[in-house]
Parts: structure tokens; sequence; C-alpha cells
């Protein structure tokens, strides 16, 4: 997915002086050519993500963009704490999250939900889609009843645009397009503060992408929402990111405001990713 109508990204009102997420000198790397049954000791390694320091702020949507093998998915789950780091610190709402487990975790966890990359993989095919976008109400408030759990899950089923009757729906029966708004229903369910979103739209064809993206910003206003984006593509970016990252082999080369990233980069690299671009919507 290349290129995207032009739109302009969401307007949010962001205190400089408030953090929502920070992160400091995360590491990861891994064993190259690792089976199942290999040793995390043995043989060369390779540095996933290399000294990331970063913050975002309520409210901004903050984008990390790179070639793909530049780390971008393994940073995004550590963000999450789906993966570990190697070392490094990991602060949400000013806690330490690598220091929680457990019911401090899970409690930390619902204010941090993800949308995949795969509208495809990430809905499990046996479970209705009422089940999948209400399973987290099942986990995390187990007093609601079996009806207010209903109505909240077809209220955001419907709020990102599927009707009621796709409660009693199986994922095969939707489109690419259908299915991510499944996946973005099931994230917000919670009512989250920070969403990662891990390339969403680049499984879409660029219609259906647009509306996407169209989506995510209506509901970032609506929530109050604070978004780190994940993606290759910079026409994607300029829509949507008040912030980038450019990220180069696990590090990154370049952080600002979108607006100086895209139009006055200072890194040869960022340059380099613009000028493969044949043009950026407007900004």
């Amino acid at each position: 997915m290349t290129a995207m109508p032009s739109q302009q990204p969401a307007s949010v009102n962001v205190s400089s002086g408030d953090v929502l997420l920070q992160a400091r000198e995360l590491r990861k790397s891994y064993r190259r050519g690792g089976g199942a049954f290999s040793s995390e000791t043995e043989g060369p390694r390779f540095t996933a993500v290399d000294d990331v320091s970063l913050e975002v702020r309520p409210g901004e949507t903050f984008a990390v963009v790179g070639e793909s093998g530049c780390g971008k998915t393994t940073l995004a789950r550590i963000l999450l704490r789906l993966i570990e780091p190697d070392s490094g610190e990991l602060r949400f709402e000013g806690r330490n999250l690598l220091d929680l487990r457990g019911t401090e975790l899970r409690a930390e966890r619902r204010q941090m939900q993800m949308v995949f990359q795969d509208p495809f993989a990430s809905l499990d095919p046996r479970m209705r889609v009422g089940e999948i976008v209400g399973e987290p109400l099942t986990i995390h408030h187990p007093e609601l009843s079996k009806k207010e759990k209903q109505e909240r899950t077809a209220a955001m089923l419907q709020r990102v645009g599927l009707g009621a009757d796709a409660l009693k729906r199986y994922p095969h029966e939707f489109s690419g397009g259908q299915r991510q708004r499944i996946g973005i229903a099931r994230a917000l369910i919670l009512r989250p503060k920070l969403v990662v979103a891990d390339e969403p739209v680049s499984a879409l064809d660029v219609s259906v992408g647009a509306q996407v993206l169209l989506l995510l910003q209506e509901l970032q206003s609506e929530f109050g929402l604070t978004y780190v984006f994940i993606s290759h593509s910079l026409p994607v970016v300029a829509q949507i990111a008040t912030r980038i990252a450019v990220m180069r082999a696990g590090k990154f080369v370049e952080v600002g405001a979108a607006e100086q990233v895209l139009h006055q980069p200072s890194h040869a690299y960022t340059r380099e990713l613009l000028a493969a671009v044949p043009s950026l919507p407007a900004h």
C-alpha cells in the first residue's frame, strides 16, 4: 500500500508536561536461525531493538516508520509487554511496567490495547464476532451481566460501522476491511488510553485502508485515544501522525514533529525514504 488520498491528521491538544508512555534505552536481541529446540545462548545474535527511547503524550499519534525488518513490530510488542526487552525501562502513567506482575499488570493492560496487522490471522475463526469483541469484557469485567456485555459489544460494533447482526457471525463472513474494524472494536471495548496499531492498513487496498484510517482518527477524537502507529508507509503516516520516529536497523535515526520530519528531514536516511515516495498527502 503506497499511496492514499489526502487527509488532515486528527487535531489533538497535547500538554508538553504530560507523558503517558515512556521508554528508555530499550534493547532486544535474538539468536540468528534459532529453532524451537535451540539454546538462546548459542550462536551469533542480531539486535532487533537497539537503545530505543521515546515519550508519547496523551492525545497524540506517535508514528514509528521504517522498512521491513527494522524492528518496528518488536518495539510495538515490547511497549505492551507482549515480549520482554533484554534491558531498558518502560513506564506507563509513571508506573514501571517491567516490574508489574499478575493482577497489577492485568490492570494496566486494560488501558493498553493493540490493533494487529493481519485482519485475517488476528481473529479466532472458531469464535463468533460477538465473542471476539466481548472477550476482553469477560476477562477484565466479570461483574457485568451477559446482557450488559452484549449491549456494550453491539454498541462498539455499531460505532466501527458494523450492524448488530455481526454479533452472531464468524470472521470468515467478513471482508478484510470489516475484519480490521472488528479488531478495532475488540481493542476499544475496554476504553483504553493507549492503542498500539501495528501496520493496521498494510493488508488492505488503498480505498479500504483510507476508510480505516479515517475511522481511527474519528475514534481518537471521540474517545480521547493516544496512538502508537507502526507503519512502513510514509504516505500513510503523513495522514495520521502528529510526531514521527524514523527507525533503521533497530535504532531511531530521527524523531520530530510530523511536519518537520516529512518536509525538513535532518537525517540522510529519512531523505532517502522520502525520495522513494512519488508524492505525500498534504499535511
